[in-house]
């Protein structure tokens, strides 16, 4: 369906004026450049509007605006049932009004879509690896954890969206260095419970979540650990509290509404000799080699700026070999793309990554990596510094009990990811137009309440098949319609930047021209006799007004049954878009409020 979208249409009508122009030789054009189109910065230049004579004009070699003409003039003669008006602007835009009438049309799309109004087959079915969050399982997670659990998550669902076969995968490190230090930690608090006197290791985890796991492992282990030498009892403490911190990692994300396809254990992918062998094919290609005692991954050959240690001169292996190791796993596994949410940190560990995806045969583009900069806590204005319970940061549980997993998924989308991020806890809390997931799923609620309403009375919510769509076609209401016909752009736009706020921002907008809309205008016929109950049942508007107030504001409007009948199925195609944006997302789109 797809292909019916007006802006399909506007792309297919100035392509064809293009091919034409070409053919008829007013336009020396050796290919047809790619066109977009998209809303004017100001409602008065049109609904739709395109740079394309831009484009054309140096390959062309004609200015600017003398080509827009040429385009204009072809455009009005050939499609006059698209078009009500299309305009040139310096330096050569050409911007669109179209015909009233055609925008019904993007209600009879949304309408027999339904969910899947924004899906397309774009992906082709590819298959692509998501890992996020791969925190490790040293301690609980915090608020930059949260914000790549959210973004991955959502652009998961985009991608799905989308039409690509997406598997979600959390990247286990339970081997190396960390473990080790996890393991010390533990049992040295572990001892000072049972009252040994002990050394803390310099470099170990000093949380108060540390003495919480040794105190669970005193409970279910007794002493025992006591009798063992210091490096078995440190090996176990290590298992044990990898296995109690993993566990609460995923009780954090459940509770987030955070699921993955696979938990990917390091130390599996090293046993099964994946870290060994990955390592071999690399040496048969003489891509490592040996260099005073150490093993180096020529990544230097694939644009990194030089060689690294995989293996150094003690036997033990570098975070780099088990990650070449867990890459080519991925590639192995039959995925065409990999994509890898990590902290803006991590920017410099790219072109490694990127040197070994080449170094096994694959595309550089082939592996894709999206950055995720830090998260600043603010409440009453004040940046908080720290967790009360945790002891140094703030977790991502403590966020979710405060302000729910809704708003904090919301919030960690509202900006790009790879922008520093300013998490309001007041804000996210507040029930009032001022908190952005608050105000659009308000709208959504709204809209339900509306048809509760409705129901209340015997007016039935029609097909938009059945109502007569002369009587929403007034400016308010093509204002809708324009920016309902937006959003399969826009969940495509999201899917090829792997930019989830594109429809955060997207379904703020659109929550604002339905609040402006409803306030606006009368949508149910006036009741005078209106129940108690029926009142209650219908949101009070963000500005604090009573809903009687509000139904005295809309009396001015007077409202025949088909106009309501009208309005209510625009009211609902309205609702479903704000369903499918919220859902991509991962939040919910509440019935009431």
């Amino acid at each position: 369906m797809k292909s019916d979208l007006i802006h399909d249409q506007v792309v297919v009508a100035v392509s064809a004026a293009l091919s034409r122009a070409k053919s008829r030789g007013d336009l020396d054009l050796a290919t047809i450049p790619h066109i977009t189109v998209e809303l004017p910065k100001r409602e008065e230049w049109g609904d739709l509007s395109s740079n394309v004579a831009m484009l054309v004009a140096p390959k062309a070699r004609r200015p600017p605006l003398e080509v827009a003409q040429l385009l204009a003039s072809n455009l009005k003669e050939d499609s006059h049932d698209l078009f009500d008006l299309v305009d040139v602007a310096p330096p050569g835009f050409l911007n669109f009004r179209i015909k009233p009438d055609r925008w019904i049309d993007i209600l009879k799309i949304i309408e027999n879509l339904g969910s899947a109004y924004g899906s397309s087959q774009t992906g082709k079915g590819q298959r692509v690896l998501v890992e996020y969050v791969s925190a490790n399982p040293t301690g609980p997670l915090h608020v930059g954890h949260g914000r790549g659990a959210a973004l991955g998550h959502a652009a998961a669902n985009i991608l799905r969206t989308v039409g690509y076969r997406v598997q979600r995968e959390y990247y286990i490190n339970d081997a190396g260095r960390q473990l080790k230090l996890l393991g010390a930690s533990v049992f040295a608090r572990y001892q000072e419970l049972h009252g040994r006197a002990c050394t803390f290791p310099d470099d170990g985890y000093h949380g108060a979540y540390i003495h919480a796991v040794a105190e669970t492992m005193r409970q279910e282990l007794g002493s025992t650990l006591l009798d063992l030498g210091a490096e078995i009892a440190e090996q176990q403490s290590s298992a044990f509290a990898c296995q109690q911190l993993l566990e609460r990692i995923k009780q954090d994300l459940g509770v987030f509404g955070i699921e993955f396809d696979e938990w990917y254990s390091e130390a599996s992918l090293i046993g099964a000799g994946h870290l060994t062998q990955a390592l071999d094919d690399l040496k048969e290609k003489g891509l490592v080699f040996q260099n005073e005692g150490a093993w180096w991954f020529r990544s230097s050959q694939f644009q990194d700026e030089k060689d690294r240690v995989v293996a150094k001169q003690d036997g033990t292996y570098t975070y780099l070999a088990s990650d070449i190791a867990y890459h080519r796993d991925k590639l192995n596994r039959g995925f065409d793309t990999l994509i890898n949410i990590w902290g803006a940190d991590h920017h410099g560990y790219i072109p490694r990554m990127q040197a070994a995806v080449q170094a096994f045969g694959y595309r550089k583009e082939q592996f894709r990596v999206v950055l995720v900069q830090m998260v600043n806590l603010l409440r009453a204005g004040t940046k908080v510094e720290m967790s009360k319970r945790a002891g140094e940061f703030v977790t991502l549980r403590e966020v979710i009990d405060e302000v729910g997993a809704d708003a904090a998924k919301f919030f960690f989308l509202m900006r790009r990811s790879d922008s520093h991020l300013d998490f309001d806890l007041d804000l996210a809390k507040r029930q009032s137009a001022d908190n952005p997931v608050y105000y659009v799923q308000y709208a959504h609620a709204r809209i339900a309440s509306l048809f509760r309403v409705a129901e209340s009375r015997d007016i039935p919510v029609p097909s938009i098949h059945d109502v007569d769509h002369a009587l929403v076609t007034t400016q308010d209401e093509l204002r809708l319609m324009k920016h309902l016909s937006c959003y399969p752009g826009i969940i495509e736009s999201s899917a090829a930047s792997l930019e989830p706020h594109r429809v955060t921002f997207y379904l703020q907008e659109l929550a604002a021209q339905l609040h402006t809309y409803y306030n606006k205008h009368r949508i149910l016929p006036s009741n005078e006799t209106v129940s108690t109950s029926e009142e209650a049942e219908m949101p009070s508007p963000e500005d604090g007004q009573s809903t009687a107030d509000e139904s005295v504001q809309q009396h001015r409007e007077q409202v025949t049954p088909e106009l309501t009948a009208a309005r209510l199925a625009l009211m609902r195609q309205v609702q479903t878009v704000i369903h499918n944006g919220l859902t991509v997302l991962g939040v919910s789109a509440p019935e009431q409020m």
